[in-house]
This record gives structure tokens, C-alpha cells and sequence, in this order.
């Protein structure tokens, strides 16, 4: 039986934070549906639940190749057909090396193509343009990547305005939270004086400390939560999300999730702008804006925690954004992705006479 080997190279840990490794997960769970074979090459620091995310799926992880010479041998000796490249550090060069070696290369980008010489580009961002990439382009949220456990999650329409005294809110931003986002959004939501649940989901043990030094008004609770497997019912199950305007801004829309953001990194900012601009979610602001001192900041806090105070009081608001954000982003990126690399595949090995190679 001819199987299909596929290689994902990515890295995850508490500086890069997991949003990598995690759409390339959803990519992964695709992939195997259709039959394939897939490893991972990366590293992946001190994220055992990620470990376990990975091994739970019969995904190997193996050391990441970062030369281009190393990510041929990596591909050749492990009798690789595709290699999906998903990575803002790895020699740009690598893309071109592994085609050259016959490997079907896709490059993950986030608006940068970084010069990569790929086979196929995906960026999965909404609104996503790149007119110097015709015909090898994947882009936009029609093709965002999304695990099982979110696309089972999705609900069917998205929820209506529902009056509560005291709204169910979630933190979240990232798996490792690697920017400290999580005490100033926290901070920022108990100015608004709103009742409220809220659950952080910490993703260092630093933050819990930082946490633990603030204060809740009345009417208000804070408990925070490790980095679990459950996140998508913890987001359908909450009243308002408050996330990073990160790879999780899809499972928001998805999840028809009301959502407010915060752009936490540079490489945000564009896509960002345009969900808050579309209406997708509401906008928060920049975190170096939210953490200044002296007037800036207590100025980007101020109008943060009104925005905020405006969506606690207002099913309305929050149904329409949820209504926005549920119609925008379907669940099936994925398999359009899949469905592209395999039609590609065959067409490459059609055209030199060749089938996929033999699992091993």
C-alpha cells in the first residue's frame, strides 16, 4: 500500500510560545485522516503536554534539522514526500535546497514569505494578499488551520444575545503566554468594575505569582487554570473571550467565540488590525501600549478596560461579534490545505513517472 510521508518541521517552547507547532498539529490530524504517515522535526522545551499531544497521535518528534543541507538529509532519510515549513528562524534557503532534492515543500508565512522558494505558500490570515506569490498561494481564513478538537467543538449557529448578571469570561494568550500578557489583561478587566467569572489559563508558573497579587472587586473572581486539552469548551462555555490576536484568533471564529484581542507581537499587528477593522473581534489595543508608564499607558488601559466594560454590558454587542467571527472561519481550511498539497503531489509525481513512496 503506497502511503504518503509528510514532515513537519516547527519549533515550540516558552520563548516561541506554541502557536507553530499547534496549527501544524491540525495539519498533522488532516494529513492522517487522508492516510498519511507524519512526523515532526523540531524542538518542543519544556511543553510536556504538547509532548503528550503529539505522542497521543502516534506523531514522532524528532530533533529539528536547521541548515538546508540538514533538512535534505533529514527528508531523505526519512523517505520524505512533503515538507511543511512553518518557522520565523530557519534559513529562508532551506525552502529551495529540499525542492531541489525533490521534497514538496510548503511554507507556512504570516505576510512574510522571508524570500522561501516553495512549492506552496499558505497564510492562513484573514485578508491575507501577496500578489508576488501568484498561483502557488493559499491565503486568507478559508484556509486556517484548525484541530479536531475545535472543529468538533463548533456549534451550528452562532450564540445568541443572552442578558447575565455575571458573565463567564476567559483569558487566554498563547500556550506559554510568552510575552506576560495575562496579568495586564487581568489587571485591565478588574478596572472595569464589571461582575464577572473570569479564568486565566496560565502559561508559565511566574504568571499564577503575578496573579495572585491582584485583587478582584466586587462582584468579580479570578481563577486560574493550567494549559489544558479543553480550551475549546472553556471558550464556548464563557460569555466574552480575551485573547492574543494569535493563531487562537481562529479558533475564536470558529467557535463563534464574542472576542476581544490584544496585539501581544509585531508579526500581529497587520492581521489584527484587519479582524478588528472587519468586526471579527474587538481590539484591545498593543500590549507595549497597554504595559507604558505614565499617562500613555494609564490612557491605553483606560480606553481597554471601556471597551471591555461595553462588551460585559451588552449581549447585543457580544452576539454580533460572536455572529461575525462564526461566519467568517468554516472549519474546513484544513482540508482545502490537504486537498491542494495531495492534488499537487500526484501531479509532481505523475509528471516523472513516479508514485508515492512506500511507508516504511
Amino acid at each position: 500500500m503506497n502511503t504518503i510521508r509528510i514532515g513537519v518541521r516547527c519549533d515550540a517552547g516558552p520563548r516561541r510560545g506554541v502557536g507553530h507547532l499547534v496549527r501544524c498539529l491540525a495539519l498533522a490530524e488532516e494529513f492522517q485522516a487522508r492516510g498519511a504517515h507524519v512526523a515532526v522535526f523540531g524542538t518542543v522545551e519544556r511543553l510536556d503536554w504538547a509532548v503528550a499531544e503529539l505522542a497521543a497521535r502516534g506523531i514522532g518528534l524528532h530533533p529539528g534539522p536547521d541548515s538546508p543541507a540538514e533538512l535534505v538529509e533529514a527528508a531523505h532519510r526519512h523517505d520524505l514526500d512533503v515538507m511543511v515549513l512553518d518557522s520565523y528562524e530557519l534559513d529562508p534557503a532551506g525552502a529551495a535546497a529540499l525542492r531541489a532534492a525533490g521534497v514538496f515543500t510548503v511554507a507556512v508565512i504570516d505576510g512574510d514569505s522571508r524570500g522561501q522558494d516553495a512549492d506552496l505558500y499558505l497564510d492562513q490570515n484573514f485578508g491575507a494578499r501577496h500578489p508576488e506569490l501568484p498561483g502557488r498561494l493559499l491565503a486568507g481564513s478559508a484556509y486556517a488551520l484548525l484541530r479536531d478538537s475545535v472543529i468538533t467543538a463548533r456549534p451550528p449557529a452562532p450564540p445568541p444575545a443572552t442578558t447575565v448578571g455575571r458573565p463567564r469570561v476567559l483569558a487566554f494568550f498563547g500556550g506559554t503566554d510568552a510575552v506576560g500578557a495575562a496579568p495586564v489583561l487581568t489587571r485591565v478587566l478588574v478596572a472595569t468594575g464589571h461582575p464577572m467569572d473570569l479564568t486565566v489559563v496560565v502559561g508559565r508558573p511566574g504568571i499564577e505569582a503575578e496573579l495572585e497579587e491582584i485583587t478582584p472587586g466586587r462582584g468579580q473572581s479570578i481563577r486560574p487554570v493550567p494549559p489544558t486539552g479543553a480550551l475549546p469548551s472553556l471558550i464556548t462555555a464563557a460569555d466574552l473571550v480575551v485573547s492574543a490576536a494569535g493563531t487562537s484568533t481562529w479558533e475564536l471564529c470558529c467557535l463563534g467565540a464574542p472576542a476581544a484581542l490584544v496585539c501581544v507581537v509585531d508579526n500581529q499587528r497587520e492581521s489584527y488590525d484587519r479582524v478588528v477593522r472587519h468586526g471579527l473581534a474587538a481590539g484591545l489595543g498593543v500590549l507595549p501600549e497597554l504595559t507604558a508608564a505614565g499617562i500613555p499607558g494609564r490612557a491605553a488601559r483606560a480606553t481597554a478596560a471601556r471597551t471591555l466594560n461595553g462588551l460585559l454590558g451588552s449581549p447585543q454587542r457580544r452576539a454580533a461579534l460572536a455572529a461575525r467571527a462564526w461566519s467568517a472561519v468554516d472549519g474546513q481550511g484544513r482540508a482545502r490545505v490537504v486537498d491542494a498539497v495531495l492534488d499537487a503531489v500526484g501531479a509532481t509525481h505523475r509528471s516523472i513517472g513516479t508514485g508515492v513512496r512506500n511507508s516504511c
